[in-house]
């Protein structure tokens, strides 16, 4: 048994031995064994499996010359052969380091950037492609956090959070920079003009995954504009906080309650500044897979939608796909599945090394 099945196996009996204390019972830390012995138990199974194949194949391979079980033994071998090099990569890929923030809920932010009210209007279609591609996954939902509305009816900048099974781990390929390349409806002599959105997908911190001190936050009450209702410009609802240390500043003035906006802005700020730890670890631990696909580098240009060309085009990846009005309206998922695909491999690559 290799040292690696031997830890699997010592940390799954400890956890089982653990959990039978009637202390625990109801607690977060019997939440937490539970759930980290249902992600050893498929590795232990595929162990097993592993095993099971090699001594078939071997009492196989020790028949091929008995004069009564030779035949069958020859005819078996190819089958155990292919079945234990499947079971060989499913192991490989279960024991691929998971990303923990991956399981959490999403905030994604969308800011208009290079291309004045172009880039702003494409800022509105890119919300409008995720908010359809969401309505398509079961269990999940989209809840708007705050928006920014420009003059011509896009967006200078909106933010929302998606809650559902592994919506940052699915999403978070979606950082970066998205350039568009189209003829506006204004544009009278037919040039091609490019702009640009910038994407940034969080993954929703919880209090305990970091502490605020309070005395580092100078929170700001102010009256709401825009949208939001027929009091919303009556009171003051909207919120501002300013983290002091960094001078990292998050507003929301989407509820009409006070407290429900300062609920969503220190999510905001909450999950702004895990992002931020992530990435200090991430440089620290020199991961350049991160960079490359994971979680994405907010300047780096990650995709371009040419419309003239009818083309949307994944840079980190080299893909390109066609039919974008299709792809606009929430059809992404081969992408996302592209790009999930990509990393992994990546991820086995280095783990091979």
């Amino acid at each position: 048994m290799d040292p690696s099945e031997q830890k699997f196996r010592d940390e799954y009996e400890q956890i089982t031995e653990r959990m039978t204390d009637s202390s625990l019972f109801g607690t977060q830390e019997m939440i937490k064994l539970a759930k980290r012995q249902s992600e050893i138990r498929p590795i232990i199974d595929l162990y097993d499996t592993r095993a099971k194949l090699r001594t078939e194949l071997a009492d196989s391979r020790e028949l091929v010359n008995d004069p009564e079980m030779g035949e069958l033994a020859r005819e078996e071998i190819p089958t155990l052969e292919e079945q234990l090099s499947a079971a060989d990569d499913n192991l490989r890929l279960a024991l691929v380091p998971k990303d923990p923030a991956d399981a959490k809920n999403a905030i994604i932010e969308i800011r208009a950037g290079a291309g004045g009210d172009e880039a702003s209007l494409f800022a509105d279609e890119l919300f409008r492609m995720y908010a359809r591609y969401i309505e398509t996954r079961p269990g999940w939902k989209i809840e708007l956090i705050s928006e920014s509305p420009s003059d011509v009816g896009g967006y200078k900048e909106v933010i929302f959070e998606v809650k559902g099974d592994e919506a940052y781990g699915w999403l978070k390929y979606e950082s970066g920079v998205h350039r568009v390349q189209r003829i506006p409806a204004t544009e009278s002599g037919g040039r091609i003009h490019t702009s640009t959105v910038t994407v940034a997908v969080l993954p929703e911190a919880e209090e305990t995954d970091l502490e605020i001190n309070e005395s580092d936050l100078r929170i700001d009450v102010y009256r709401s504009s825009g949208n939001g209702g027929q009091s919303v410009n009556t009171t003051d609802s909207a919120v501002r906080i300013t983290y002091l240390p960094t001078g990292l500043v998050v507003t929301c003035q989407d509820e009409k309650s006070q407290l429900k906006n300062k609920i969503k802005a220190m999510g905001v700020l909450r999950s702004r500044l895990l992002a931020i730890k992530r990435e200090e670890e991430q440089r620290a631990g020199r991961e350049a897979r991160l960079s490359q696909i994971g979680t994405g580098d907010r300047s780096e240009k990650i995709r371009t939608y040419n419309f003239p060309q009818d083309r949307v085009t994944d840079h980190r990846i080299g893909r390109t796909q066609h039919g974008l009005p299709g792809y606009m309206t929430g059809q992404i998922g081969d992408m996302l599945e592209a790009l999930r695909d990509a990393d992994l491999k990546l991820k086995l690559e280095q783990a091979a090394n």
